[in-house]
């Protein structure tokens, strides 16, 4: 059954045709949260422009290819970018894998649009002439510097984690590379722009690809502590709270788990043994004001 491109959304009973259709589909259902009607329709033209112009393509995975452009719009919808930016996402592809040019997205879509392909692209299409200028931080200064719109740079971030999480079809060795220039290029820029969920996954991505036996054991002994500690966690938690509401203040307190590379590059950095890092898990407390802050760092 067709869709009609005027629906806000789409109806999953009418999509089995095309299984791409569900991944726009659940897209779609998340941006509608938090977009305007024509903002979801401005999202689903640019997937049926971009299923259409990578049609008969295919990833290494055996996927259509156009399941990467949808999976990448729908990290970036998970960090509730606006619709020009899903819009790009999906389109991220176009100008250097398909016979579309910038000017035809421009025509199709908008400038704005077609600025943020076109960066895309042309961070992707980088290269570097020289041992100097292949060095990391060189390459990250270049690419802040080409993106004058800096959702090219979070829309390549998101381009980079979906890769990673489809890597293990690849050679090992091209997975080694691959994974090394997430950690020295791409990690660092999300942490330069304070996107920690993505730097958190990429770095553990990256890390399990590097070293696959060290990042297993590392985390099977994690598993392991934390059947062990969960029960003086929760009475922790359980003591923070009721001491906060005993001072009443209101608070948000939760724990947390170092990350697997994280911990690896604390006992790399320090040349610590698992059963000497004392901060594996911590309680996070988040209060409304200052003044609480200080309140509470003083109970």
């Amino acid at each position: 059954m067709a869709i009609n491109p005027e629906q806000s959304s789409v109806d999953v009973k009418d999509l089995y045709g095309d299984p791409s259709r569900f991944l726009i589909s659940d897209l779609c259902r998340i941006v509608e949260d938090y977009m305007s009607t024509d903002q979801v329709k401005e999202v689903y033209r640019a997937y049926l422009y971009g299923a259409q112009s990578h049609e008969g393509q295919f990833r290494k995975t055996g996927e259509p290819y156009i399941y990467h452009p949808i999976a990448v719009a729908r990290i970036l919808a998970e960090m509730h970018m606006d619709s020009k930016s899903i819009s790009a996402a999906i389109l991220h592809d176009v100008i250097e894998d398909t016979a579309a040019t910038k000017e035809i997205v421009a025509e199709k879509f908008g400038d704005d649009i077609a600025e943020l392909v076109d960066g895309v692209s042309k961070l992707t299409e980088l290269k570097f002439k020289n041992k100097k200028e292949q060095q990391a931080i060189n390459i990250q200064k270049v690419l802040m510097a080409m993106a004058r719109d800096i959702r090219v740079i979070l829309i390549k971030l998101a381009d980079r984690l979906h890769n990673m999480r489809t890597l293990g079809v690849m050679r090992t060795e091209k997975r080694r590379r691959i994974a090394k220039e997430t950690l020295d290029i791409y990690v660092p820029l999300a942490r330069r722009l304070g996107i920690n969920t993505l730097r958190l996954e990429l770095e553990d991505l990256g890390f399990r690809a590097m070293y696959p036996m060290r990042y297993r054991i590392l985390e099977h002994t994690m598993l392991q502590e934390a059947g062990h500690r969960k029960e003086v966690i929760q009475k922790i938690h359980n003591g923070l709270t009721a001491r906060l509401d005993e001072m009443g203040i209101e608070a948000n307190v939760s724990s947390r788990k170092k990350h697997p590379y994280s911990l690896y590059k604390k006992m790399c950095d320090k040349s610590l043994t698992y059963k000497n890092i004392f901060d594996v898990y911590g309680m996070r407390v988040i209060v409304d004001s200052v003044d609480d802050c200080y309140r509470v760092l003083g109970a």
